[in-house]
């Protein structure tokens, strides 16, 4: 790792440190049971997705690991459904949570709990049922290694469920005209607005052009994007009002409308090679390679939620190994 890598690493742990992800939303005592409740409340109204996307309940006897843990609000749902749950966070301030959560509500104990790096996990490869990681590996600098050792220490058969922001988001331009357009600097990226004002100094999002080229270097199948709007995206043009309407009529005409076909967005596998109206409808595709990615919902989303299979057969998966050793508890 470099100084750079490391050095911007640092900035980050302190950043997640200081406040865990939500826990701004609380008003309570901290890691009272009100505290913890504002913190679930607020995370499912502006995400109600994530329910659906995790599937909590699925995984009852199964072994998860959850990557960058927070506040814990996913993370005590596996406890809850009965999962064999293992979390890992860059923070101390974020294993905390999750131990006096577990305590206030009286959970099981989850199989582990540590502080660790996202980009060298500290487990033997195939060892997870799932790999589950909701908005975190956009914030650590190597966020290709990351997602590779992720995947590297799920079953060859298993799943991972990952989400990541979307840089050609509603949101993002909404900051890019806060932060850029109205002080003076028209010439400030979407990607440097991302880097400097989301959050931790650092935070990347990803095209969905750069979210294919990614996955299709990993062993995965049954690869699945969907990109879903967030509360942030609906209420965005609190930067700059005037732009109100304009910002709701584009997520309006990028999204699902009744009667429309659900697969306009999405890659179509059986789209013939050439076939420039069927590719042009597939958003993205435009190969057979590329089909091996299907994305739907709405493209201006600020979410990438991402499900994937790990590939059952053994032979050539080492390849994408990045090294780890083994837990202690």
């Amino acid at each position: 790792m470099t100084k750079e890598a490391e050095e911007l690493k640092r900035e980050v742990r302190q950043f997640w440190n200081r406040q865990s992800c939500n826990a701004e939303a609380a008003e309570a005592v901290k890691f009272s049971r009100e505290y913890f409740e504002q913190i679930e409340e607020f995370r499912y109204w502006d995400q109600p997705f994530i329910h659906s996307f995790a599937q909590f309940s699925r995984y009852h006897g199964k072994r998860v690991l959850e990557v960058g843990i927070g506040a814990a609000t996913d993370f005590v749902q596996w406890l809850r459904a009965g999962v064999m749950a293992t979390g890992i966070d860059l923070t101390e301030e974020a294993v905390e949570h999750a131990r006096r959560r577990i305590s206030v509500y009286g959970l099981p104990e989850p199989e582990g709990l540590f502080v660790a790096d996202a980009e060298n996990l500290p487990f033997e490869s195939s060892t997870f049922d799932l790999g589950y990681s909701f908005g975190v590996l956009h914030h650590t600098p190597d966020t290709e290694r990351a997602m590779a050792e992720l995947v590297r220490v799920v079953k060859p058969g298993g799943e991972i469920r990952i989400m990541l922001y979307n840089r050609h988001s509603i949101y993002v331009i909404n900051r890019w005209v806060k932060y850029a357009l109205l002080r003076g600097r028209p010439w400030r990226s979407l990607r440097w607005i991302l880097w400097h004002t989301q959050e931790s100094v650092g935070t990347k999002g990803y095209t969905r052009n750069e979210l294919r080229r990614m996955l299709l270097s990993l062993p995965l199948e049954q690869i699945e994007v969907r990109t879903e709007v967030t509360a942030a995206d609906v209420l965005s043009a609190s930067a700059f009002p005037p732009l109100n309407l304009f910002y709701r009529v584009c997520l309006a005409m990028a999204g699902w409308r009744y009667g429309w076909d659900p697969d306009r967005y999405a890659c179509r596998p059986d789209a013939p090679e050439g076939d420039r109206r069927s590719n042009k409808d597939a958003g993205v595709c435009g190969s057979s390679a590329r089909a091996k990615v299907r994305f739907t919902g709405n493209p201006l989303g600020f979410f990438h939620l991402i499900a994937a299979r790990k590939i059952s057969e053994q032979a050539g998966a080492a390849d994408f190994a990045t090294g780890g050793g083994t837990a202690k508890r």
